[in-house]
C-alpha cells in the first residue's frame, strides 16, 4: 500500500492494529475480533469493494442493521478510496430511493432482509447472512494494498435527519473525522479501558463518530449491539462487560421508567453520554437521583460537525443542567443575530461555528451551500445563549421558536415545565396557526395517568410566565421521532395544523 499522511479514517485503525494487535477490538453476537483481525478484515473487504468494478471517490450505500459487517463496509469504504452512503433502515419507498438516487450510490451494502426494499435497478452485495456476502468473501479475498486516500477525500455522505426538510447529504472528508475523533476523545475521556456499549445504529453519525471509531482510535473493546434493549442493557452492566452507554433521552427515559431500574445493581456503569436531541431537565435530574456516583456527559452537535461541537462535562452539570456546555478541542463556536453579528453574553441568537471538523457543504446542493456558509461560518439552524463562562445553553431550532403575539416563546422552556409534571411521559411544544395570536403555543402530550388540560396548563403557569403556557393540549399514543430520538415537528404541525 502506498503510504501517506495516515490522517484517515482507516487509519485510526491501522494504528490500533499495529499498537494492540491482540487486544479485542469488537464483539457482535458470537463474534469477536482482534484488532489485528479487523484491520485485516477490512483490508479484504476494501479488496472486494473494489472487485465489483468501483473506483475512487464512487459513493456506495449502506442499508443495514447494526452488525460487525456494517462497520467493516464502512472502514473497507474509507481504505479503498470509495465514499460511504449511510441510510436509515427504516426508510422504505420515495425516502429511501431519494438518498441513494440523490447520492447517485453505484452500489448498496445492504443487510438480505432489507434489499428487497431498495429501488428496482439498484446494484447490491449483502453484508452478512448469505455465502455470497461481504463477510463470506473476506477468506478468499486478497488483501488490499493500492493506494492510501488522501486526507482531503471524500470518506462519507452524512445526511441530515430531515426534521423540517429533505435530507441533505453533508460531505465528509478524512481530515474533518480525524479531528472530530480527537475531539471526542479529549472531551469525553474516552480510553483504552472502557468498555463501551455501541447499541444506536450506526447509521446515525452520533454512535459512529462521536463513540464507535474514537473508541477503536484508543484501542478500547468494543460490543455493537443490534438495538437498545432494555433488558439486555441492564444485563451487561450488571455483567461486568458494560461500563459506559451512550443514548438518546428516549433510551434514557425507558431505563429510568423501568419497574427494575431502581432495584438493579447498575454501580459498574462508569460513563452516561446523552445527545442527539434535548434531555429534559426532570429527567436528568430522576437519574442523577438514582445513580450520584455516574459521570454524565451531554453531548451536542449535527451532522455537518462530524457531529460532535459541545459538551457538559460530569462536573459542569451543578447549576446549569440545561446546558450543553462549551466547544470541544476543534470547534470555534459563537451566537449571532440575523445580520451575522455576535451578540453580547445572555442574549439568544443562532450558532455558527468554524471548525476543521465541518462538511465541505452538501452534496449537489450548492444553493444550500450557500445559505449554510456565510462569512466563513457554518449556520447551525441552532438558537442558544452563551454565558459569560463560554457555556452554551440551546433555547430551540430557529424554525421551531413560536411566534406568540408578537412575543417569541421557545418550545423547550415550555417542555420542561410539562416534564416536571408526574403525569407526563413525554411532550412536545409547537406552534400552530391562530387568528388571535398568530402562532398558538401548542402541546402534544403522551400521558402516564390521568390529567386534564387545564392541570398542565395550570402546572406551566405556576412555573413560567402566562403567556408561555399552551393555548391548548393534544393527548396522543406517541410522538413521531426519528431513529435519534428527535421529535420530528414538522410532522406535528402537518397533524394537527390543518
Amino acid at each position: 500500500m502506498t503510504q501517506g499522511q495516515g490522517s484517515t479514517v482507516d487509519g485510526v485503525l491501522r494504528r490500533s492494529a499495529r499498537r494492540t494487535p491482540a487486544r479485542t477490538a469488537v464483539e457482535y453476537g458470537d463474534r469477536a475480533w482482534t484488532y489485528q483481525e479487523l484491520d485485516e478484515a477490512v483490508s479484504r473487504a476494501a479488496s472486494v469493494l473494489l472487485g465489483e468494478g468501483l473506483t475512487a471517490g464512487d459513493r456506495v450505500g449502506s442499508y443495514g442493521h447494526n452488525s460487525d459487517a456494517y462497520l467493516i463496509g464502512f472502514l473497507a469504504c474509507a481504505r479503498a478510496g470509495l465514499v460511504h452512503v449511510p441510510v436509515n433502515q427504516n426508510l422504505t419507498g420515495d425516502d429511501l430511493a431519494y438518498i441513494v438516487g440523490q447520492s447517485g450510490s453505484s452500489l448498496v451494502l445492504a443487510d438480505p432482509a432489507l434489499a428487497d426494499r431498495l429501488p428496482a435497478g439498484v446494484r447490491t452485495l449483502p453484508l452478512r447472512d448469505t455465502g455470497d456476502c461481504l463477510l463470506a468473501r473476506l477468506a478468499t479475498a486478497p488483501v488490499y494494498e493500492g493506494p492510501e486516500p488522501r486526507t482531503e477525500d471524500l470518506v462519507q455522505l452524512l445526511y441530515t435527519s430531515g426534521t423540517t426538510a429533505l435530507p441533505k447529504g453533508a460531505m465528509m472528508t478524512h481530515r474533518a473525522l480525524v479531528h472530530e475523533y480527537l475531539s471526542a476523545i479529549t472531551a469525553l475521556d474516552l480510553s483504552a479501558g472502557d468498555r463501551p456499549a455501541h447499541a444506536l445504529p450506526l447509521y446515525h453519525s452520533a454512535q459512529l463518530h462521536v463513540f464507535l471509531l474514537p473508541c477503536l482510535a484508543v484501542g478500547a473493546t468494543n460490543l455493537i449491539l443490534d438495538g437498545p434493549d432494555g433488558d439486555r442493557l441492564l444485563d451487561l452492566i450488571e455483567a461486568g462487560r458494560v461500563d459506559s452507554l451512550f443514548a438518546p433521552p428516549t433510551v434514557w427515559i425507558g431505563l429510568a421508567g423501568r419497574p427494575d431500574f431502581a432495584t438493579r445493581d447498575l454501580s459498574g456503569l462508569r460513563k452516561a453520554y446523552y445527545g442527539a436531541s434535548v434531555m429534559p431537565v426532570p429527567v436528568l435530574e430522576r437519574l442523577r437521583e438514582r445513580l450520584p456516583g455516574l459521570a454524565f456527559y451531554n453531548c451536542f452537535g449535527q451532522s455537518e460537525i462530524g457531529p460532535l461541537a459541545t459538551v457538559l462535562a460530569p462536573d459542569e452539570h451543578a447549576g446549569r443542567m440545561d446546558s450543553c456546555g462549551r466547544p470541544v478541542l476543534f470547534v470555534d463556536a459563537r451566537v449571532v443575530d440575523e445580520h451575522g453579528e455576535e451578540v453580547p453574553a445572555g442574549t439568544a441568537g443562532e450558532i455558527v461555528y468554524r471548525s476543521p471538523q465541518l462538511c465541505e457543504g452538501y452534496w449537489n446542493k450548492p444553493e444550500e451551500t450557500a445559505e449554510a456558509f456565510r462569512d466563513g461560518w457554518f449556520r447551525s439552524g441552532d438558537l442558544a445563549v452563551r454565558d459569560a463562562e463560554g457555556y452554551f445553553t440551546v433555547v430551540d431550532r430557529v424554525k421551531d421558536v413560536i411566534n406568540s403575539g408578537g412575543v417569541l416563546v421557545a418550545s423547550r422552556q415550555v417542555e420542561d415545565a410539562l416534564y416536571s409534571h408526574e403525569a407526563v411521559a413525554d411532550a412536545a411544544v409547537i406552534g400552530l396557526p391562530d387568528e388571535r395570536w398568530i402562532e398558538a403555543v401548542t402541546a402534544v402530550v403522551v400521558p402516564r395517568g390521568e390529567v386534564t388540560q387545564e392541570q398542565l396548563v395550570e402546572h406551566v403557569k405556576q412555573r413560567l410566565a402566562p403567556f408561555k403556557a399552551p393555548k391548548r393540549v393534544l393527548f396522543v399514543d406517541e410522538l413521531p421521532r426519528n431513529a435519534s430520538g428527535k421529535v420530528l415537528k414538522r410532522e406535528l404541525r402537518d397533524r394537527f395544523g390543518a
